[in-house]
């Protein structure tokens, strides 16, 4: 198998990929053709069928593995694949192995989640920072699920590791700013994403739950630890602190003004948009989800 990331132009390949999208276009003579992203572990690389497309189209559709054989073709600096032929590939191999991971070891990363969470010295908040991190499904989840699909920490493990980098960058602050409360934003930052355990499934890509993509990371986190913090027996004014952290590391919700944030929900939300901002530049251009 011939991975993204090796293709030059000029020679044939051949490999098991993932289709990230399919669309079926017509060339300016009316005939039809696909155009295709292909991904694997490696990267991902534009690709085209001009012969036989809709014969081809109905083998396969967006999310499939296929094995694809063509040639690699370069234009402006950017290299892209003509597919010559390609059939489905669901019993290649396992999806998985086709999705980018990160560079880090998510184990030692999930470490450094308990760790951090050590540092909590409100009783409260260390019950529900325990229950969610002794949830075997749930930690499990959150030391594989990706971010975003397309932009910062789009990869296996990028979850944990941007958890780490948040909640690195919120103990920052609270050293330089010691009123801030340190327990609460610690806290906040260690979940404030954990909607994304549930919000993402592992297939040949990245894919969207039908709970992720109705209700979103946010109101699932929010959900997932509210009822941790009742098993927990949190207070319901500290329970209430803790949401409203959560849900403004992002921004305003909906109906709030950006006067209306605490100072731990300010710091998270640009603790957030620091550690994703700058990651996603570091990894180019893209959109950040």
């Amino acid at each position: 198998m011939t991975a993204i990331s090796s293709f030059a132009a000029g020679t044939a390949v051949e490999g098991v990929y993932a289709v990230r999208r399919k669309e079926r276009r017509l060339s300016r003579q009316g005939r039809p053709f696909l155009a295709l992203t292909l991904a694997d572990a490696t990267g991902a690389v534009p690709a085209v069928i001009f012969d036989e497309a809709d014969f081809f189209g109905e083998q396969f559709e967006e999310g499939d593995r296929v094995r694809v054989t063509g040639r690699v073709t370069e234009r402006d600096g950017r290299v892209s694949l003509t597919v010559g032929h390609l059939r489905p590939a669901a019993d290649e191999g396992v999806a998985a192995d086709l999705l980018p991971r990160s560079h880090r070891d998510p184990d030692e990363l999930f470490g450094f989640v308990l760790h951090l969470a050590d540092e909590v010295a409100d009783p409260g908040l260390r019950r529900v920072l325990d229950a969610l991190t002794g949830d075997d499904d749930l930690a499990t989840a959150w030391r594989t699920m990706p971010c975003t699909r397309s932009g910062h920490h789009a990869y296996m493990g990028g979850l944990v590791e941007h958890t780490v980098g948040v909640t690195a960058v919120a103990q920052a602050l609270t050293t330089w700013h010691p009123r801030l409360d340190s327990d609460l934003l610690l806290a906040g930052a260690l979940v404030h994403d954990i909607g994304h355990a549930r919000a993402f499934r592992l297939g040949a890509t990245f894919e969207l739950t039908d709970e992720g993509r109705l209700l979103g990371h946010v109101a699932i986190g929010h959900e997932i630890v509210g009822d941790a913090a009742r098993r927990a027996g949190l207070d319901a004014t500290r329970r209430a602190e803790l949401l409203h952290v959560i849900d403004w590391h992002h921004g305003p919700p909906p109906g709030q003004a950006p006067g209306a944030a605490g100072p731990e929900a300010l710091a998270l939300w640009r603790a957030n948009q620091l550690e994703t901002g700058v990651k996603a530049r570091l990894e180019g251009p893209g959109p950040v989800d």
